[in-house]
């Protein structure tokens, strides 16, 4: 660790943000103030443990005594840290980031989104480049038809600076050009086995028998999965060849494609083959020439898998932060619980103000920018924060009122 006195600068920065935020600190902030100081993102590991228990003790200390607390180590705070924000991202071009998020069109867009995405959001508009949202929605059984126009209207309200929308199943060739070019460089294969079966031989760090295969006879397999008179629903996916042996067993030969019959609500039944996650993201991030992912760290596992796929190809994997998820211990954020309720009458629809969703936010008169200033206050940062709605939505109405305080 290079900074200097660093358990008396996080208390410094821990009152200076507490005082700020109505004695709350956020260690995302304290982060980010260190980062300007010089750590490196390989420390935030080591750093965070005792930033959260510096922050634990001051959290006990009142208002008063926070204030008369920083008086004493105010000369901790760096001169040049006037902001409280996001950090600086590494390996930036010239020309910019290229950068995207991946909602889901299983139901309305929610308050959690809004925290996912923010971040992503703001960097374009700081460093300029190219956001695009990409609509994940290569699974037909939870696509609905209402989401494309949704999702446009959400984000250009919250965001204001998406370059581009797109949908996943309008770029199923491109999809099929990289299965068929990982079957014949020998790291794609049709398996056949059950999922029980597979799952049995994963557990025993076997290999599949369907990896033996030849490249024709693979070829041949996925022609098959492809014809409709092929394959049946559940017969054959397209597997990644991996390591059986490798200790993650997620990591083990996982699944790229599958069949699904049911009737998509953009393409109806032009495609029966349909692409997972790990492929769709990782083609999608390539051929879009992805610089900087920031996604949930509940994605991680997934990362690892996309980047195989970057390896194949010879590209270079960007560079990507997994964020900590803000659990709101009062709000049940799915989409599918939310879309229940509404068909149930209990929500009078996505506007409901009742409800945590985008639409409703919009309807209420939130300021997008009060939103935008909550994300650069918590900077970026790996530790989960558990919080209530009612605090939440509290400092947002806080950042409300400063933003729309008149200048003296």
């Amino acid at each position: 660790m290079v900074i200097k006195n660093l358990d008396k600068k996080i208390k410094a920065y821990a009152l200076k943000n507490a005082i700020h935020y109505e004695g709350k600190a956020n260690p995302g902030a304290v982060l980010s103030a260190l980062f300007n100081e010089g750590l490196e993102k390989s420390e935030v590991k080591e750093i965070m443990p005792k930033i959260n228990e510096i922050i634990k003790e001051i959290s006990k200390l009142s208002l008063d005594k926070q204030e008369k607390e920083f008086e004493k180590l105010k000369d901790a705070v760096s001169e040049r840290e006037h902001r409280e924000g996001l950090p600086e991202l590494p390996d930036v071009p010239k020309s910019g980031v290229i950068m995207r998020f991946r909602p889901a069109p299983s139901g309305p867009l929610h308050v959690g989104h809004i925290i996912s995405a923010m971040p992503t959001s703001l960097y374009v508009k700081k460093y300029g480049g190219k956001f695009y949202s990409i609509m994940d929605d290569t699974d037909p059984t939870t696509a609905r038809p209402e989401s494309y126009e949704n999702v446009k209207k959400d984000f250009d309200w919250i965001f204001g600076n998406v370059t581009e929308y797109l949908a996943s199943s309008d770029r199923m060739d491109l999809y099929y050009g990289y299965a068929v070019s990982l079957i014949e460089k020998s790291k794609g294969y049709i398996c056949t086995c059950s999922q029980e079966d597979f799952k049995k031989i994963s557990e025993s760090k076997k290999d599949c028998p369907c990896r033996k295969k030849t490249v024709k006879a693979n070829i041949k397999d996925w022609e098959k999965m492809l014809d409709k008179k092929g394959f049946k629903e559940g017969e054959a996916v397209l597997r990644f060849k991996s390591d059986m042996k490798h200790p993650n067993p997620a990591m083990r030969d996982f699944p790229l494609a599958r069949i699904n019959l049911t009737e998509h609500p953009r393409q109806g039944k032009k495609y029966r083959v349909w692409p997972l996650m790990n492929l769709a993201v990782p083609v999608d991030d390539i051929e879009l020439g992805m610089t900087h992912i920031i996604r949930g760290k509940d994605h991680m596992d997934n990362a690892k898998r996309q980047e195989m796929i970057f390896e194949v190809f010879d590209k270079k994997y960007p560079w990507a932060f997994f964020m900590g998820r803000i659990k709101f211990n009062d709000l049940v954020l799915s989409k599918r619980n939310i879309m229940k309720k509404i068909e149930e009458g209990e929500y009078t629809g996505f506007e409901d103000e009742k409800l945590p969703t985008i639409a409703s936010l919009r309807k209420r008169n939130f300021s997008p920018k009060a939103f935008a200033k909550f994300s650069e206050q918590r900077g970026l940062t790996d530790v989960d924060k558990v919080m209530s709605s009612k605090d939440f939505f509290q400092i947002i109405e806080n950042f409300t009122k400063e933003l729309t305080k008149p200048r003296e």
